[in-house]
C-alpha cells in the first residue's frame, strides 16, 4: 500500500512536470508568435511619417531674414531685407546678355554704384577697398571647341585690412549675365546681392580679417565660362587668389548645396564645418557632378584647372523650373532664402580670410575628403584616407559581427554549423535577390511608363514617386525572403533566427560593396560606413544582451538603430530627386530621365529600408502587405496614364522648347548658291520630343537633319553638345517665307598665299553679332596645319578631329574678327576646294527683332510651352 502511494505521488509529480513544461512551451510559443497583421501597415506608415514629420520640415528650413530696421541690434550679421531690395533692381532690369547694353553698360554701372554706396559706408580706419573694372579677350579649350571672347568685361573689388600684409587673396566668384529669356534673379542675380552684402558687412564691421578679399562680379558666364577665364588668366590679382568661394545657381532661392570642393584640400571642409551655420553638402553629389549626371558646368572648373586655385563650389536647388527661363523673377525667392546664404557666405568668408593654412595652401593639400551634413543640423568631414580606413574596418567588423551571431545560433539551438551555414547560405542569396529586384523593379517602371509615352508623370506631381518607384523598390526588398519564410522552411532552425539572417545577409553585402567601391576610390562608400555603424554597433547590442534569443525583441534594437540613418538617407535621396526632377526636362530627346529618377529612388529605398523591410515577417500574413503596395503602384500608375500624370504645367512646370528661326546659305567653290533657305531648327531636350506641341503647332514636316555630307549638319548649333546630338534628335522644320535676320554677318577672305612645302595660307575678316560660330573642315584630301586660334586642338589630333569648332564672343568691343589658317595639300594641288568654312551667327537678345511669322509660331505654342528661341544664320562657304 505504501508502493501504491509512492507511484501515484511519482505519477503526480511527473504530471505536475508535464504541465509545467506544456505551460512553458504555450508561453514560449506566445512570446515568438508573429505580431497580428494588421500592425504591418502601421510599421510602414511610421517610418513614412517619420520622413513627413522630420526631414522634409528640416529640409525646408530657412533662417528668418533680418530687416534693415533690426540691424543696430544684430552688428555684422548679413541683412537680407537689403539685399532683397538690390535683387529687385536686378530683376526689373530684366536680361542681361552679353554683347548687350544692358549687360556691358547699365549693368556695369549699377554694379559700380552699388560698390561706391559700400564704399561710403566703410570703416576708412580698419579696411581699403578697390575697384577694377577689367575688359579682355582670349581663349582657351572648353570640351570639344575653342572658347574665345573679345573684350568681355568683369568688375572686381579687392577688400583687405590695412594692418595686414598679407599677399594671399581669397576669391569669391558669382556672375551678373544672364541665359537669353532670362532676368536671371536667381540665376544668379541672387548670389551677387549676396556677395554685395558680405562685402558691406566685412568692411563696416571691427571684426577685420587676416587675408585680403577679392569679389569677382563676373560678366560673362553664360557664354560659358569666358569671365572666370579672363580674370584668372589675365588679371593683376589672380595669381595672388589662393581660396575660392564660387557661387552658382540651377534653381531660385532655398539652402546653397556644397556640391563640389577642393580638390585635394580638405582643409577647406574644415572651416565650413567651423563656420557654416547651415551647412547642406555632400560627397555623393560632388561625385555624381564631376560623373556628368547633371549636365551643367561651373565657373569651379575654370579656377581649378586655370588657377589652379581650390575652393569650395555652391549652388541654390530649389524650383529648378524656373532655371534658366523668363519664371526665373523677384517673386519665387524669399527673404528667407537669401538669409541663408548670406549667413553661410559670410561665415565662411570670415573663416577662411583668417585661416593661417592661406599663407601656404599647397603645403595642406593633403588629398580629397568626405563630407556630409546631417539634416542641415550639423556637418561631419574627415580626409580620403581616414574614411578608407573607416570603410575597411566598420566592413570587417560586419562580417566578423555576423560570423559571431551565426556561432552563437548555433550554440544556442544546438545545430550543426553546417546547417546554419547552408541556412544562411540560402537566406544571403535571397537577399541579394532583394537587393537586385529592389533596383529593378522601378527600372522596369520607368521603362513601362517611357514605353507607354507616360515617361516624366512625376514632373509637376513630385509625389508620384512614391508609388511608381518607391513601393516597387521596397517590394522587391520585401519580396524573395517574405516568399521563402511563407513557404515554410525546415522547422529545425525558429522563425526569429530566420528573420534575423535576412538583416546578417544585407549586412554581408553592404559590407562587400563597401570594401569594393572604396578599392575603386569611390568616396561614396560613406553611405554604406553609415549604414554598417549602427547595425553593426545594433548587432552588438543584441549578442551581448541575448536579445536575439528573446523571440522577436531583437527587433526594436534594429528599429531603433535604423532611425538615424533612414533619417539621413530619406534627407539625402530627397535632395537629389528634388534636383533632379526638374533636370528631367534638359535630358536630351534620346535618353528616358525616368531611369535615373528611379535608380535613385531604389538606392534610397535599399539604404533607408534595407533592415526594416524584411521586419515584416513579424507580423502575420506578410504577403498581404506585398500585396498592398503592388496595389498601391497600380493605382498609381493609373493617376499616372490620367491627365494628372501629364508633366507639364503653364508657368510652373513647363515644357522647353528651343528652336532657332535659321536662314541658311550655301555657297561653293565658285560663289554659286546651291541653297537658300528658311526653317525651324529644333534642338529636342524633351523626352517626348514634339509630340505634346502637335496639336496646336504644325510640325508634321519637322525632319532629321542631313549629317551625312553637310558641314556641322548645315544648322548653326550652338556648343557641342547641340552639335552632338543634332544627327539624332534635332530637328528641321521648312517653311517658304524667308526668316528676316536682324542683323548682317559677314567673312571677308583676305588674301590666299600659296607656300612652300604644298601649303596654303588664308587670311579671313569676320563680323556680326555678339555669338558667332565658326565651323572648319578641311577637305580633298587637306589638312589643317596652322592657324592664329589657340592651337590645343592642332597639337592633339588623336583628340580633336574635323570639323574644328571656334566659339567666338565679343562684348564690349565689337571690331571684327581677323583670323588665319594654314594647310597642307600632299599633291600641292589647290586648283580645287580644299576648306569649308560654316559661319553660324547667333542673335540671342531679347532685343533683336523676330519676324512676324515667327512670332505667330512661338504664339501659337501651347500655355504650357516655354519657348527659349532666336533668330539665326548659316552660311557655309567652300574654299
Amino acid at each position: 500500500m505504501e508502493d501504491d502511494e509512492a507511484n501515484r505521488e511519482v505519477v503526480d509529480s511527473s504530471m505536475d512536470r508535464n504541465k509545467i513544461n506544456t505551460i512553458i512551451e504555450l508561453n514560449e510559443e506566445r512570446r515568438h508568435r508573429p505580431i497580428a497583421w494588421y500592425y504591418a501597415p502601421t510599421y510602414l506608415l511610421f517610418w513614412l511619417a517619420l520622413f513627413f514629420a522630420v526631414v522634409v520640415p528640416l529640409f525646408n528650413h530657412l533662417p528668418t531674414g533680418v530687416r534693415e530696421f533690426e540691424e543696430p541690434a544684430k552688428p555684422g550679421e548679413f541683412v537680407a531685407e537689403r539685399a532683397q531690395r538690390v535683387l529687385l533692381e536686378l530683376d526689373r532690369m530684366g536680361p542681361k546678355i552679353v554683347g548687350d547694353e544692358m549687360n556691358e553698360k547699365t549693368m556695369v554701372e549699377f554694379m559700380l554704384n552699388e560698390i561706391e554706396k559700400v564704399r561710403q559706408v566703410m570703416r576708412y580706419d580698419l579696411y581699403e577697398l578697390e575697384v577694377d573694372l577689367q575688359r579682355a579677350s582670349g581663349a582657351y579649350l572648353l570640351g570639344q571647341m575653342i572658347n574665345m571672347y573679345q573684350a568681355i568685361q568683369n568688375v572686381v573689388v579687392k577688400v583687405s585690412t590695412k594692418s595686414s600684409n598679407s599677399t594671399n587673396y581669397l576669391l569669391i566668384n558669382s556672375h551678373y549675365d544672364t541665359k537669353q529669356g532670362s532676368t536671371g534673379t536667381g540665376d544668379a542675380g541672387f548670389m551677387i546681392v549676396v556677395m554685395l552684402e558680405v562685402m558691406r558687412q566685412l568692411v563696416t564691421s571691427e571684426q577685420t580679417f587676416e587675408h585680403p578679399v577679392v569679389f569677382l562680379y563676373n560678366g560673362a558666364e553664360e557664354q560659358p565660362l569666358q569671365g572666370s577665364h579672363a580674370f584668372i588668366t589675365k588679371h593683376k590679382w589672380s595669381t595672388n587668389c589662393r581660396a575660392l568661394i564660387n557661387l552658382d545657381s540651377c534653381g531660385a532661392g532655398g539652402r546653397e548645396i556644397l556640391f563640389q570642393s577642393g580638390p585635394n584640400h580638405p582643409w577647406l571642409m574644415h572651416y565650413y564645418r567651423l563656420n557654416a551655420k547651415h551647412p547642406f553638402a555632400s560627397t555623393m553629389a560632388e561625385e555624381l557632378f564631376q560623373a556628368g549626371f547633371i549636365s551643367s558646368d561651373t565657373d569651379f572648373r575654370i579656377f581649378r584647372d586655370f588657377g589652379p586655385v581650390p575652393g569650395v563650389d555652391m549652388a541654390n536647388t530649389k524650383n529648378g523650373f524656373v532655371y534658366h527661363s523668363k519664371f526665373d523673377r523677384y517673386d519665387v525667392i524669399s527673404r528667407d532664402s537669401l538669409q541663408n546664404t548670406g549667413e553661410n557666405v559670410l561665415a565662411l568668408a570670415r573663416g577662411i580670410s583668417n585661416a593661417p593654412e592661406m599663407y601656404d595652401t599647397d603645403a595642406h593639400a593633403e588629398g580629397h575628403s568626405v563630407f556630409f551634413d546631417f539634416l542641415g543640423l550639423f556637418f561631419i568631414y574627415y580626409v580620403e584616407i581616414t574614411g578608407i580606413a573607416l570603410n575597411i574596418s566598420f566592413a570587417l567588423a560586419g562580417l566578423a559581427m555576423v560570423c559571431v551571431s551565426l556561432w552563437r545560433m548555433t550554440k544556442v539551438t544546438g545545430l550543426e554549423s553546417s546547417f546554419i551555414a547552408s541556412s544562411f547560405g540560402v537566406i544571403l542569396l535571397l537577399e541579394l535577390a532583394g537587393f537586385a529586384l529592389a533596383l529593378l523593379l522601378p527600372l522596369l517602371m520607368a521603362a513601362l511608363l517611357d514605353a507607354g509615352d507616360r515617361s516624366m508623370a512625376y514632373f509637376a506631381n513630385s509625389w508620384l514617386v512614391l508609388g511608381l518607384y518607391i513601393c516597387p523598390s521596397i517590394i522587391g526588398l520585401m519580396l524573395p525572403v517574405t516568399l521563402y519564410y511563407t513557404l515554410q522552411p525546415s522547422k529545425r532552425l525558429p522563425h526569429r533566427y530566420h528573420l534575423q539572417m535576412a538583416g546578417q545577409a544585407h549586412c554581408v553585402i553592404l559590407s562587400l560593396l563597401c570594401l569594393i567601391l572604396t578599392a575603386f576610390g569611390i568616396r561614396s562608400a560613406y553611405l554604406l560606413l553609415m549604414s554598417l555603424f549602427f547595425f553593426v554597433g545594433a548587432l552588438l547590442l543584441n549578442i551581448l544582451t541575448n536579445l536575439q534569443d528573446r523571440g522577436y525583441h531583437w527587433c526594436i534594437l534594429i528599429c531603433v538603430s535604423q532611425l538615424l540613418p533612414f533619417l539621413y538617407f530619406s534627407y539625402l535621396f530627397h535632395a537629389f530627386i528634388t534636383v533632379l526632377i526638374p533636370r528631367s526636362a534638359f535630358g536630351g530627346g534620346q535618353s528616358n530621365p525616368d531611369l535615373l529618377i528611379a535608380l535613385l529612388c531604389g538606392l534610397g529605398t535599399i539604404l533607408s529600408m534595407g533592415f526594416v523591410a524584411p521586419l515584416i515577417n513579424i507580423f502575420w500574413r506578410p504577403k498581404c502587405i506585398i500585396f498592398g503596395l503592388g496595389l498601391i503602384t497600380f493605382i498609381f500608375s493609373m493617376i499616372s496614364i490620367s491627365s494628372v500624370g501629364f508633366p507639364y504645367r503653364p508657368k510652373t512646370n513647363v515644357m522647353r522648347i528651343t528652336f532657332l528661326e535659321v536662314q541658311r546659305t550655301f555657297y561653293e567653290y565658285d560663289g554659286y548658291i546651291s541653297l537658300h533657305d528658311s526653317g525651324y531648327y529644333f534642338d529636342i531636350q524633351d523626352r517626348h520630343q514634339l509630340e505634346p506641341i502637335s496639336s496646336s503647332v504644325d510640325v508634321t514636316d519637322a525632319v532629321p537633319l542631313d549629317c551625312g555630307s553637310e558641314l556641322m549638319c548645315g544648322v548653326p548649333c550652338l556648343h557641342p553638345r547641340w552639335c552632338k546630338t543634332a544627327a539624332k534628335t534635332a530637328r528641321w522644320l521648312p517653311r517658304q517665307q524667308h526668316v528676316e535676320i536682324p542683323g548682317e554677318t559677314t567673312l571677308k577672305c583676305l588674301n590666299k598665299t600659296e607656300l612652300s612645302g604644298y601649303r596654303i595660307k588664308y587670311g579671313f575678316r569676320l563680323s556680326g553679332p555678339p555669338h558667332i560660330g565658326i565651323f572648319l573642315r578641311p577637305v580633298k584630301g587637306a589638312k589643317m596645319l596652322d592657324w592664329s586660334f589657340v592651337r590645343g586642338m592642332l597639337d592633339k589630333p588623336f583628340v580633336y578631329k574635323p570639323p574644328y569648332h571656334i566659339f567666338y564672343t565679343w562684348a564690349a568691343d565689337n571690331s571684327p574678327l581677323e583670323f588665319s589658317l594654314e594647310l597642307l595639300k600632299t599633291d600641292g594641288y589647290f586648283e580645287e576646294p580644299v576648306l569649308e568654312i560654316g559661319i553660324a551667327a547667333h542673335y540671342v537678345s531679347h532685343e533683336h527683332k523676330r519676324d512676324a511669322l515667327s512670332k505667330e509660331f512661338i504664339q501659337a505654342m501651347p500655355d504650357f510651352v516655354y519657348v527659349m528661341e532666336w533668330p539665326a544664320s548659316y552660311t557655309r562657304y567652300v574654299f
